[in-house]
């Protein structure tokens, strides 16, 4: 995928996050200022670019508000690596947890996998190319003698039948030179023949059940990443796994017999895996992760020491706002891609800070998070937009999923009225989770039609007030709520 990074003006960035958030302009600009500075600091000349770090930011507001939303909505409109993390997974080193230097590490990973993605994307013509000839091999052994596809490939696979086909050769070697020749010429004429009637029915789809051997080679020669102190168990486990992998099956090939349409996929990404140049996406995931990977970093409120006089658990909090630091601040972290400069990743933390509050967390930290923008909760019009305006509305979701049992429901402006009003009154009454409230009343205002969806006789449902009361009386009628709530 291109991203032209020109067309990403604050305007055009904000008009697209309105498409699936609802609300929380000044979160929304924000972040489209931030992402432009990203843009304009990449046409600079590099002393001066080199100098320009990134401005992070802080989200604060309740949960179910969009925190996360915007800064995943973000990262795909730019086409930039996203990782999110939550501060609580991680723990001060000498404590149970993930050492923090495995965030920069996940998002080069990321990074590898997306740029992979699109260079095999462009070379997917010849792989399906590569594919349809080894597929006919298997189809048709001895076919493509010119190209010795009787000895072993790059590829690796296993001819089904490779023993007739040496048969075959060994009883033309005892004709004379002369028969021999012309007995070759005349066969060679008749298999292309035969393989290009193959390639047709192959092309239609009429050899898709037809089993066929393939020989994959099993999981190449793994790599490792060099971790510094305080690695975590879980990074030791997954090194020593590999190590054995490598003893174990390094060099080894597993046959498998398999139909043609499954033949292919396997072939496929194993066309595809060969063709890209794993060093150049290596060195572009690395660029990629560097000048435009974004961290969304959540919960960051839990990590907050409350008072002054620490003890226990918020030495540990606040040592996971120590450890971060580094990173957030520039730091050199040892991945298996090579060594990653954190400097000019775009790190975007948010929390509820119901309990606590920014001014809780270390100075330092807080430096590091120069622009604040405070989102605000949800209400019942918000609501109700949320139900009606996105792309991604949760009306369109159940509507386009009961249409596969082919029910077909409307929703009435009174009843989109009536939820608005309840998820309001509810999130005002006990925790206010957000526009996640919504989610809890559909799925219990639905529950029967997609429950008997695919024996209902009257496929057209309409939802209004009526229903939508019927249905969720009990959170009305019923003062102990906590049943019906997530």
């Amino acid at each position: 995928m291109t991203i032209n990074l020109d067309e990403l003006t604050p305007p055009h960035i904000v008009a697209e996050l309105d498409k699936y958030i609802i609300g929380q302009a000044k979160a929304k600009k924000a972040v489209a200022v931030a992402l432009r500075n990203r843009t304009r600091r990449l046409k600079l000349s590099e002393d001066i670019r080199e100098e320009i770090a990134p401005k992070n930011i802080l989200m604060i507001g309740p949960t179910g508000v969009g925190k996360t939303e915007i800064a995943r909505r973000l990262a795909k409109l730019s086409g930039a690596p996203f990782l999110k993390v939550e501060a609580t997974k991680y723990t001060e080193v000498g404590y149970v947890g993930r050492d923090v230097e495995s965030m920069i590490r996940d998002l080069m990973a990321v990074g590898y996998s997306m740029v992979k993605s699109e260079m095999q994307e462009t070379l997917r013509a010849q792989a399906e190319k590569n594919t349809e000839e080894i597929l006919l091999d298997l189809l048709l052994p001895g076919s493509n003698k010119k190209k010795g596809r009787h000895k072993k490939t790059g590829q690796q696979l296993l001819i089904a039948n490779k023993a007739e086909a040496e048969a075959e050769e060994n009883a033309q070697a005892e004709e004379s030179p002369d028969t021999a020749e012309e007995n070759s010429l005349e066969n060679e004429g008749d298999m292309h023949e035969t393989r290009e009637k193959f390639r047709k029915m192959l092309q239609d789809g009429k050899f898709e059940d037809k089993m066929v051997e393939v020989s994959i080679p099993q999981s190449g020669m793994p790599s490792f990443e060099i971790f510094a102190g305080g690695s975590s168990m879980e990074d030791l486990e997954n090194t020593m796994s590999n190590i054995s992998s490598m003893l174990m099956g390094a060099g080894k090939h597993k046959r498998k017999t398999t139909s043609v349409k499954e033949a292919r996929e396997v072939i496929m990404d194993d066309q595809l895996d060969r063709l890209v140049d794993h060093d150049k996406i290596t060195a572009e995931a690395k660029e990629r992760v560097e000048q435009m990977g974004i961290i969304f970093i959540d919960e960051i409120d839990k990590v907050a020491s409350k008072n002054e006089r620490s003890s226990g658990v918020d030495v540990s909090r606040e040592g996971v706002q120590r450890d971060i630091l580094p990173i957030v601040e520039g730091s050199k972290v040892n991945t298996k891609f090579g060594v990653v400069d954190t400097r000019h990743i775009l790190f975007i933390a948010a929390g509820a800070f119901s309990i606590s509050k920014p001014s809780d967390l270390i100075p330092e930290f807080q430096g590091r998070f120069p622009l604040r923008v405070e989102l605000e909760s949800l209400h019942a019009e918000d609501f109700k937009r949320i139900l009606l305006e996105p792309k991604n509305a949760l009306t369109k979701q159940y509507k386009a999923l009961l249409e596969t049992e082919g029910v077909t429901v409307n929703f009435t402006d009174d009843a989109i009225d009536r939820m608005s009003n309840l998820a309001a009154e509810v999130n005002a009454s006990m925790e206010n989770i957000g526009a996640r409230r919504l989610h809890t009343i559909m799925e219990m205002l639905l529950e029967e039609i997609s429950f008997n969806a695919c024996e209902m006789t009257d496929k057209t449902v309409e939802i209004d007030r009526g229903y939508v009361d019927e249905r969720l009386k009990n959170i009305v009628q019923n003062q102990d709520l906590s049943r019906y709530i997530l």
